[in-house]
């Protein structure tokens, strides 16, 4: 048993050095939260502590992602490229990789898609998020992106297209898109097809061919990325968020093996976290609500393995659990929860570079409830924290990044914004060897001491 115990914590050891870099959507499982040391800047400006700044061959709200010495992010061009004119044509429909240098910003290669037609006309929430929404992930020797439609890419690290395959051909009637990041979990690129074909998919990653596919409604109205959170020595749990529960799949094979009843919402946006001791917390927007569950189980697990709920509301954007607490943000709102309990620690307005005041409210049970659940989500913010250094990082659509100290009071540290131009920033920053890698519609930034 305890040999069992040690390569179980070995494999855990080794599965945390291959993930030191930023490889997926929100960095080591989609913590948000970077395991470095080296410190991180508290203010920065186009003047100060802006090591680059590359423009883009196109738009898109998919996150960076950071593999050794290269930068990776997708966009999008040829259509749709402006809401203030005609889309173009569909064929015209380009998906771009981009790799980058990581210390310099220099492009090292451009490698584009064609679209499979007919594609989700350019409105709504296209109009909103485009077509390169969904964040690309890496093993350290290839990277794999999602462009919808167009299917899973996958490339070598000097831009070689190794397969594509094709998940599913569907239209949203919506036309809302899907946005769910790729993961990876041992030979397995795992995508969830939302809008494209109401599945969960999972490819070998090194051939592109299916190993399985998950099939349920659930998932044509879900946008967050799922995680893998480990159960025991023989066990690990492929845990996402759907309308109105939580789920828990084999990643081995897509089955279902735990269900809680969640959030009462008819979609899910954002992602689930997890924490350190095998619990999975979730706090979701339109319809308002927060969760904790144990992994672990077989079947409904609600009266079993839910910790507590909530009626936390987040909008959009994914939480982040950091020493205990659990950080949201919604509208220039801050709220810190207690990951133990959900109990609200404090709940604050932010200072903005307009000049009004950052004030906090005091501690009381609760969250938003359901004030705020409702209405569409135009004008949101849809970039999600991240943390390094002892400090929380929030970017506003805006291009307002805000700076907290992680603590149990709320103490702004900075608001920040790399620039006066009208840019478009729906990405979550990745973090590597002290440096913030911020996109926007139009550039990519890196920030650093």
């Amino acid at each position: 048993m305890q040999s069992r115990v040690a390569v179980f914590a070995l494999l855990m050891l080794i599965s945390s050095s291959v993930q030191a870099d930023w490889m997926r959507f929100r960095g080591p499982n989609g913590s948000g939260v970077s395991d470095e040391t080296q410190a991180t800047p508290a203010e920065w400006s186009s003047q100060k502590n802006l090591k680059w700044k590359v423009a883009l061959p196109g738009p898109g709200s998919s996150s960076p992602i950071i593999v050794g010495d290269k930068v990776f992010v997708t966009c999008w061009s040829g259509y749709g490229m402006s809401r203030n004119e005609p889309p173009g044509d569909q064929k015209d429909l380009r998906r771009h990789l981009i790799c980058l240098d990581r210390k310099t910003g220099k492009v090292l290669w451009d490698r584009s898609v064609k679209p499979v037609l007919p594609e989700d006309v350019y409105t709504g929430m296209f109009a909103e998020h485009g077509f390169a929404s969904h964040t690309p992930t890496s093993d350290g020797k290839h990277v794999y992106a999602y462009f919808g439609k167009s299917g899973a890419v996958a490339y070598d690290m000097e831009g070689k297209q190794l397969w594509q395959t094709i998940i599913g051909d569907e239209l949203d009637p919506r036309r809302w898109g899907s946005s769910s990041s790729p993961i990876l979990y041992k030979d397995l690129l795992i995508v969830t097809a939302s809008a494209e074909s109401e599945a969960m998919v999972a490819l070998n990653k090194e051939t592109g061919k299916e190993v399985w596919r998950q099939e349920s409604t659930g998932f044509n109205a879900t946008w967050g990325t799922p995680i893998v959170v480990p159960v025991n020595q023989e066990r690990t749990d492929l845990v996402i968020g759907v309308p109105y529960e939580i789920w828990g799949l084999n990643p081995e094979n897509g089955k279902l093996r735990w269900y809680c009843e969640a959030m009462d919402t008819d979609t899910y946006c954002s992602s689930v976290i997890a924490g350190k001791d095998g619990v999975v917390y979730g706090i979701e927007g339109r319809g308002g609500g927060s969760i904790a569950v144990k992994v672990d189980g077989s079947g409904d697990v609600t009266k079993s393995n839910v910790l507590w709920s909530g009626r936390d509301a987040n909008r959009i954007e994914t939480p982040i659990l950091y020493d205990g607490r659990i950080y949201f943000f919604s509208r220039g709102i801050v709220n810190c929860i207690d990951a133990k309990t959900g109990e609200r620690i404090f709940r604050g307005r932010l200072e903005s570079d307009s000049g009004s005041t950052a004030s906090e409210e005091p501690a009381r049970g609760g969250g938003f409830g359901g004030r705020r659940g409702g209405g569409g989500f135009r004008g949101s913010d849809y970039s999600s924290p991240v943390a390094a250094d002892g400090k929380i990082y929030f970017v506003s659509r805006s291009g307002e990044t805000y700076v907290i100290k992680a603590s149990d009071k709320l103490e702004q540290l900075a608001v920040n914004r790399l620039t006066s131009d009208e840019e478009d920033f729906s990405a979550s920053p990745a973090i590597d060897g002290g440096d913030l890698f911020i996109r926007s519609d139009k550039h990519l930034y890196c920030v650093g001491k």
